[in-house]
């Protein structure tokens, strides 16, 4: 036993003593040769800065992955979920409930935008006479629709047994009246055939001479030669503008009603229409409305453009311009073509305008809002009007953001949904009351609620700086417009949103996915004109149809100083001094007023629901 541990203890001796022979030589070896240490110490730190760099990689790899899945589930929550921003806002209280206490204790608002909203003692009244003020009741029907009411023709058909009838004829029984119930049919309208009939006049002279006159035609918008009514291209119009189909559709349609009109003479139709209404009557639109609006909602939409062909270039795609919308308080509505969406381009939209515009943050709009010296700094090449405009944020765009980011499960971005959700909330319990009165509340009430968000904007934003993604970038854009998202405070007109150029913007939106495209500049421009006038027509509640039929009958015979009486803000009231059954007419004399309509006097400026 002892041995062994004598053996044990010498082989751990020499193992010892070897190791530090060996530490010796390699220090020696190290000391004798500091090109080998230094070439040592680059290896490992280059060794080292390969490691950063890859780890660097990664994280970069990291966070593209994460941004690419985040797009990818917004993409999938567009289009297959909804592509309505949809906020399941009884969630979110839940989730911030503490929050929205607090805020709701800060800014005296506990109960408010909840229920019933409070009414004052003008509520009241107006809410006897069934006016209700706040949200608007949607109540139940109850029993079956009285179809008597509708202003349809009539159709009778009387159902009778023949046995009965027998027997009363044999007087063994009595009618006894009817049981008569209300359907709803349809026919199908189409073509007519409108004969023009001049009367010829046959003359003579002293001399015995004789001459046929004829009863000259009335001026028209279309050539003499051309075989439309203003009927038939009110009903064009009014199918590929206002309802979206293509124009071979509406040839198909016509041949199938025994009617051939080719889809290249339906396009001209247009085209004369829409060039000879911008010129007048849409002209005379944006001058009283650029002189007296107060508030000009604009937004933008992509449109393409057929290019003219060439045997040079041969065929080439469709260029992609803009329509560009302006909704004029509750008064008109413009589309402007635009080849390209350009600040030059925006600016001539806006030129001789002076009140405040509403826009989304688009920085093609800033233009508009520039001082006099820094619109010559950077853009010199414009001609400056002098007119001070001033910028509206909206908050529907500030939503679109936190909504877009929550696919990032960000309690960041659920919070800023909740905080402005609880904003609208307020804001629209009370948009029925008057202006004065909207302001009064927006201040004591609202501008707490605004203030507190953008204080946590601004406390939440540098958190994000270095993470790119959809948070940050509702953050930056909320910090970005915090001064014209407030502006809405200033006045009781102004609305939190720019949904009017979104409603209005959206008709072209959806019908340019059956036309496609232009056919040219020309008739883009001409089709931004028709839009204008059915959208304007709508707002009025106006049947846009008939009214575009009124128009291509009567602008052409207008007194042209006159032109803006038969826009659809004053069409009413010039309708109602013309003579009906003249009025019908395709063609004919129509007797125009003398006396020039009142036009100095539009409708109350206020922020429409």
């Amino acid at each position: 036993m002892c041995a062994t541990k004598a053996r044990v203890s010498d082989e751990r001796a020499a193992t010892k003593s070897e190791q530090v022979g060996e530490r010796v030589d390699l220090a020696a070896l190290l000391a004798s040769s500091p090109t080998l240490l230094s070439a040592l110490q680059a290896e490992r730190a280059a060794w080292t800065e390969r490691v950063q760099a890859l780890e660097q990689e990664r994280d970069h790899l990291r966070a593209a992955h994460e941004r690419l899945r985040q797009e990818l589930e917004l993409w999938k929550r567009r289009i297959f979920i909804a592509k309505a921003e949809r906020v399941d806002t009884e969630q979110l209280e839940l989730e911030f409930a503490e929050k929205l206490r607090q805020l709701d204790v800060l800014a005296d608002t506990l109960g408010l935008g909840k229920g019933e909203p409070q009414k004052s003692d003008d509520d009241d009244a107006r809410a006897k006479d069934g006016k209700l003020r706040g949200k608007r009741a949607h109540s139940r029907g109850t029993g079956r629709r009285d179809l008597r009411s509708l202003p349809l023709p009539e159709e009778r058909v009387e159902l009778s047994d023949p046995h009965l009838e027998k027997l009363a004829l044999e007087g063994k029984v009595v009618r006894h009246g009817f049981d008569e119930k209300c359907k709803l049919g349809y026919q199908r309208g189409g073509m007519r055939r409108v004969i023009i009939a001049r009367v010829r006049y046959k003359a003579a002279d002293a001399e015995g001479n004789t001459d046929v006159i004829t009863t000259p035609m009335p001026d028209q918008m279309l050539p003499a030669s051309s075989m439309a009514t203003p009927s038939l291209c009110a009903h064009v119009i009014m199918e590929n503008i206002g309802k979206g189909l293509p124009l071979f559709r509406i040839e198909d349609s016509f041949e199938r009603q025994g009617v051939v009109i080719d889809r290249g003479t339906l396009s001209r139709w247009k085209k004369l229409v829409g060039d000879a209404l911008g010129q007048g009557v849409l002209r005379a639109m944006q001058e009283h409305a650029l002189a007296t609006a107060f508030c000009i909602s604009t937004d933008a939409t992509g449109v393409c453009v057929q290019p003219i062909y060439s045997h040079e270039k041969g065929r080439q795609p469709c260029k992609k311009a803009h329509f560009l919308v302006q909704v004029a308080d509750a008064d008109h509505i413009f589309f402007e073509y635009l080849e390209r969406e350009t600040s030059a381009l925006v600016s001539s939209a806006f030129r001789g305008f002076s009140g405040y515009v509403q826009a989304d943050g688009k920085n093609v709009f800033d233009v508009l809002f520039d001082d006099a010296d820094t619109l010559q700094r950077n853009h010199p090449e414009l001609e400056v009007d002098g007119k001070d405009r001033i910028e509206v944020g909206c908050w529907y765009h500030c939503r679109r953001k936190f909504w877009e980011a929550t696919v990032a499960k960000s309690e960041v971005a659920r919070e800023g949904l909740a905080r402005i959700g609880r904003m609208f909330e307020l804001d629209a319990s009370w948009k029925d009351k008057p202006p004065s009165e909207i302001k009064r509340l927006r201040q004591l009430h609202l501008r707490p609620h605004v203030a507190s968000f953008f204080a946590w904007v601004h406390e939440q934003r540098p958190l994000f700086d270095d993470k790119r993604g959809l948070v940050r970038t509702a953050l930056v854009y909320a910090a970005n417009q915090h001064q014209a998202l407030m502006r809405f405070l200033d006045d009781g007109r102004l609305p939190m949103d720019n949904s009017r150029a979104e409603r209005a913007i959206k008709n072209v939106a959806l019908g340019r996915k059956a036309w496609l495209f232009c056919g040219s500049d020309d008739h883009a421009k001409s089709t931004a004109t028709l839009y204008s006038l059915i959208a304007s027509a709508k707002l009025h509640r106006i049947e846009p149809e008939e009214y575009l039929r009124c128009l291509i009958r009567l602008a052409p015979l207008w007194p042209k100083h006159r032109l803006l009486e038969l826009a659809p803000l004053f069409w009413a009231r010039t309708r109602d001094r013309l003579d009906p059954e003249q009025l019908a007419a395709d063609f004919g004399p129509i007797a125009i007023p003398e006396e020039p309509l009142d036009t100095s006097a539009s409708t109350e400026q206020q922020a429409p629901g």
